[in-house]
């Protein structure tokens, strides 16, 4: 298996540390406001990813966090927390934010049939909220301290960066240019060693004064920096060294620069020896956001009557590394696709037609090529490319029931799109269609018309062929 990996910037063979096992850490969702689909787009990445490990026939253990606390809105040290600002603007508890949002984000989740994280299992699940983990991300601060990496000031304990000689090197930026790159920003806090120290634990003291959530430590009330959450859960669930690490291009520069770095000088040993990351989906061709205004949430693509997993399969049509511009007409083009794919998933339910055999025998080489295209760096693109060719035959001469349940079964294990458990029609429906077959045969045109457009109406197209009518769902 092959996969672009950041910190090297190339494309490598993948081998886990442990035979057959691999340890995936995902960074997940800042939950004070909906998801956007440019947010879903980098978790249907990460359960592709996943899905086409375990396909490989590793065991793969995933864990994600949520971010509850301590993201500020820059994704430095500057600006309000993003849980404040939306505890404002709604009126509502910072824990009122979270806890409405997280369900938002897991109802999300399950419309795209992402598969929750399986390396965890903590008193709210299956992911890893932040603030269930401040004992752990105290212990890093301590160590920290105690090792001379971090320093205090007023407003907070920061990492000193400039102790680490590697750091950056996920960029592959020196230190010494963003020294240059920084020297036009607004640094808040004046005691700041370096504009690239960035905060481990902030007190409530200054702009944080009145700040909702907080917590005790050793050196005063506060809470913790953004950047801190994701190595003391790594730390505590997956341990160090990860096999894979994944998030979005905006993770690179800052917030995977300075995991890390604490890591790194926390534990001295590598956080991970793989970093994923996917890139942005544009609007109009600009990135989307919820500070530009120019978001898409769930909501919106199924309030215009798009299928929500025509959004997954309109982010399986890109490479996960290729920039995407978001046009209703593409999720058009998906949502055809889609339908089209279960057309031939409702084949299983079919008669069986001529040749049915022949194409049954063509699955296995064809599924071969899908796993194949996604053994390369998580060719979607190329694997749906077979797909469809795939289904191209199975329209022309039909498809023995057994090898096309065998095909699906498969196909859902890889690109997640429900295909497998599609139902049968009612078999009240199936009378109506061999009703209409006799009809036909008899030349009663007018009741085979008739009862074409009462299942219609019912949502049930019929496709005449030699051999009889192939139904489908509209």
């Amino acid at each position: 298996m092959k996969l672009y990996n950041t910190l090297g910037r190339e494309v490598e063979e993948f081998k886990p540390l442990v035979d057959g096992q691999v340890k995936l850490y995902s960074c997940g969702p800042t939950v004070y406001d909906y998801a956007h689909i440019g947010n879903l787009r980098a978790y249907v990445f990460d359960d592709t990813l996943r899905r086409t490990l375990t396909v490989a026939g590793y065991d793969v253990k995933q864990v994600m966090n949520i971010t509850d606390v301590g993201h500020l809105v820059s994704d430095d040290d500057e600006g309000e927390d993003k849980l404040e600002k939306g505890a404002q603007r709604e009126a509502k508890t910072v824990w009122e934010v979270a806890d409405f949002y997280i369900k938002a984000f897991l109802d999300d989740i399950s419309q795209l049939n992402i598969l929750p994280p399986n390396g965890y299992d903590g008193p709210h699940g299956p992911y890893a909220r932040a603030t269930d983990f401040i004992k752990e991300q105290l212990e890093m601060v301590s160590i920290l301290t105690d090792r001379g990496f971090a320093y205090q000031t007023e407003q907070a304990i920061y990492f000193d960066v400039s102790k680490l000689g590697d750091y950056g090197k996920l960029t592959g930026q020196k230190l010494s240019d963003k020294e240059v790159a920084a020297r036009s920003e607004v640094v808040t806090d004046a005691n700041k060693h370096h504009p690239q120290d960035f905060a481990l634990w902030f007190f409530k003291v200054g702009r944080f004064a009145d700040h909702s959530m907080s917590w005790p430590s050793p050196w005063g009330e506060g809470f913790p920096g953004w950047h801190l959450e994701c190595s003391a859960i790594v730390h505590a669930t997956l341990g160090e060294p990860l096999d894979i690490h994944t998030g979005g291009v905006d993770h690179i520069g800052t917030h995977h620069t300075n995991e890390i770095a604490q890591t790194e000088a926390a534990f001295g040993v590598e956080l991970s020896r793989f970093w994923l990351h996917n890139e942005h989906l544009l609007a109009d061709g600009q990135k989307m956001s919820k500070s530009k205004g120019n978001y898409i949430t769930l909501k919106d693509i199924k309030d215009r009557g798009y299928e929500s997993l025509a959004l997954r399969l309109l982010f399986l049509q890109s490479h996960y590394r290729s920039q995407t511009n978001f046009t209703w007409e593409a999720l058009d083009g998906a949502q055809a696709f889609l339908k089209r794919l279960q057309a031939w998933a409702d084949l299983k339910h079919q008669p069986s037609q001529d040749r049915s055999n022949e194409v049954g025998q063509t699955y296995k080489p064809a599924l071969d090529n899908v796993k194949q295209a996604l053994m390369n760096d998580l060719n979607t693109a190329e694997a749906l490319g077979w797909v469809s060719g795939l289904v191209s035959q199975a329209e022309d001469y039909g498809v023995g029931i057994g090898a096309i349940q065998d095909a699906l079964d498969e196909l859902d294990k890889i690109l997640g799109l429900e295909l497998s458990n599609r139902e049968d029609i009612d078999p009240a429906d199936k009378d109506l269609i061999a009703d209409r077959q006799s009809a036909r045969e008899r030349d009663d045109w007018v009741t085979a018309d008739n009862i074409r457009k009462l299942l219609l109406d019912k949502g049930i197209e019929l496709n005449d062929t030699s051999t009889g009518s192939i139904w489908r769902r509209v």
